[in-house]
């Protein structure tokens, strides 16, 4: 997932770059949007894995 929010970040720098703000914009919101999914998804399977790793 984070390589998404790196290819969206390129995305939104090339079209910065070249004038199309509005792509520029959608394509943050986009990578934002993606980076926090995958912070939270990260968090899940970290507690998870705490949980499963004390039930022995």
């Amino acid at each position: 997932m984070l390589s998404w929010v790196a290819t969206f970040l390129v995305i939104a720098l090339i079209a910065g770059i070249l004038g199309f703000g509005g792509l520029a914009g959608a394509s943050i919101e986009i990578a934002k949007i993606i980076f926090f999914v995958a912070i939270v998804l990260f968090l899940v399977s970290a507690v998870v894995g705490l949980a499963r790793g004390r039930r022995i």
